[in-house]
């Protein structure tokens, strides 16, 4: 039997001359061979049978045993002889301890198995699924905030800072459609007051009494003509005195005069240079008729001098629901300071809640713009229905000139969050991982060591400067982008210019930065000319 099972020729390294004798010096070296997934020299697939261990022989590695248990654990049975056991010939049975082990792994195995079959998910992925619903709730919240805060914050400019607010209407009296409205305005005070008809009728009747009849009938009959010209003079006398640059600073004076009016007007005090009356902002003009009555008695027109102190006023814009708006000007002037802070506090809450911070921030910077951008369709919307909602008996041109002028300092501060909200979303998207971020972020740095490299192709080198920023570029790069942040947060009144440039200098820094900080190029046999070494 043993003959049968073993291949011809294959015979016992120490006994070659007995067939079918196997010394338990081999077997450990069969056992390795299996284990490293080869076959021993000298014994056929077939025909190696393992042998117990007697008590006397060396104990196997602890890899090979659990080798051994994963075996047997993927059959999922018990040991089987190998097919080549002659019959009768069984192989003694292990040590105690090494079976024990084995049924200890075994058991551990399973349990391990029955374990992952009914563990539940993650308990983080359960922990974060709030995330994502309560960062984009304060997110929202934020960006709803936003509009309210940049109205607040030019309405308390408006209230509050004199050169502000003349700053904002100083532009009004050089517009053409604000002269030709408000010189109409005054030549009709000047006119109502000279009565040109009646002064004709008196140059009349002394004409006749002097023995001029003739020349009496003359004035007479001309006297439509003589009232149609002295009304043009005025008009004309007028007009040249709106534009000129004496009645552009007596405006400048009536606004600054008026600016105390603005505060009483929102806050329903009244008394001011400023006023409401039948539901119409209007402004005291009584000092602009009194520069004008000089300007025409200066000029020959020695009639002006008979008008009185006139107390005219002139519209500014309509203010139907101005009670509304004072409850509105009130809440705003309470919560102008709280806004803001509520806003950014509610925007960073979102971005730190996200369970990605790039995109919370990317998300938060494009609300804000989002935000602006309804702002400035809503303020768009409102001219055309103050517009259409004027009397036929105000310049529509010039009310729409005074409603740009009014709101165009929110207009720029909407077009400048605009702005920083849609630069802040593209750097954060081009510092992700995304194929468009990486090329670009590729070609940057392509770009900035081509002109290291030109730089040290002629001789210069960064030296300790270039390793020190290497070392700290990271730190040099948040350095950066926080002091291009607080320039523009401490900015007085920032624009698009001042937007534009800070963003060029912050990308000027960033060049240096990684111009200075890169790593030097390695030269290759192909740069130097010098042969590849062989390997």
């Amino acid at each position: 039997m043993d003959e049968e099972n073993r291949e011809p020729g294959a015979g016992s390294p120490g006994q070659p001359g007995q067939p079918g004798t196997v010394p338990p010096a081999d077997v450990p070296a069969a056992r390795e061979g299996e284990a490293a997934g080869t076959k021993p020299a000298g014994v056929s697939p077939a025909g190696a049978v393992p042998a117990a261990r007697t008590p006397g022989t060396e104990q196997e590695p602890a890899g090979t045993e659990q080798e051994k248990a994963g075996t047997e654990q993927k059959t999922a049975g018990p040991a089987t002889e190998t097919p080549g056991a002659v019959a009768g010939e069984r192989a003694e049975p292990a040590d105690e301890d090494e079976q024990a082990e084995l049924e200890r792994l075994r058991a551990e195995v399973k349990d391990l198995r029955g374990r992952s079959a009914t563990a539940p998910a993650p308990a983080k992925h359960k922990r974060g699924r709030w995330r994502a619903p309560v960062a984009s709730l304060l997110i929202v919240l934020g960006c709803v905030l936003a509009p309210l805060s940049v109205a607040g914050v030019w309405a308390a400019q408006q209230v509050s800072n004199t050169d502000r607010f003349v700053a904002n209407m100083q532009p009004l009296i050089h517009e053409p459609a604000i002269q030709s409205a408000l010189s109409a305005r005054i030549s009709t005070q000047i006119e109502s007051r000279i009565n040109v008809p009646a002064l004709v009728d008196t140059a009349s009747s002394q004409l006749a009494s002097a023995h001029l009849p003739r020349l009496s009938q003359l004035v007479q009959s001309f006297s439509g003509q003589i009232e149609s010209g002295v009304n043009s003079a005025i008009h004309t006398a007028v007009s040249r005195a709106v534009a000129s640059p004496a009645v552009a600073a007596l405006w400048v004076t009536a606004l600054r005069t008026a600016h105390t009016g603005v505060v009483k007007v929102l806050s329903g005090q009244g008394n001011g240079g400023l006023s409401v009356v039948n539901n119409q902002v209007v402004l005291n003009i009584g000092p602009i008729v009194t520069q004008v009555k000089d300007d025409l008695v200066a000029r020959g027109l020695t009639i002006a001098e008979k008008i009185p102190a006139v107390s005219a006023t002139f519209p500014l814009f309509e203010a139907p629901n101005l009670a509304k708006a004072q409850q509105g000007y009130r809440l705003l002037n309470t919560l102008r300071w709280v806004l803001p802070f509520v806003t950014l506090a509610l925007l960073g809450a979102g971005i730190w809640v996200a369970r990605n911070h790039r995109h919370g921030l990317i998300g938060a910077a494009l609300g804000l713009a989002a935000s602006m951008l309804v702002l400035g369709i809503a303020l768009t919307i409102a001219r055309s229905v103050y517009l259409n909602g004027i009397p036929s008996t105000m310049n529509q041109d010039a009310a729409g000139v005074a409603y740009d002028t009014l709101i165009r300092f929110v207009r720029q501060a909407l077009r400048v969050l605009f702005l920083v909200g849609v630069i802040v979303a593209v750097g954060a998207f081009l510092t992700g991982p995304s194929t468009a971020a990486v090329a670009t972020r590729r070609a940057m740095k392509s770009g900035i060591g081509w002109v290291r490299e030109r730089g040290e192709q002629r001789g210069l080198n960064t030296g300790p400067v270039g390793k020190w920023t290497a070392a700290h570029k990271t730190v040099l790069r948040v350095g950066a982008v926080a002091l291009v942040a607080l320039i523009f947060v401490f900015w007085s009144h920032p624009t698009l210019a001042v937007v534009i440039w800070l963003l060029v200098l912050l990308l000027v820094l960033l060049g240096v930065i990684e111009l200075l900080g890169g790593r030097p190029r390695v030269a290759t046999a192909e740069d130097t000319g010098a042969a590849p070494r062989a390997p």
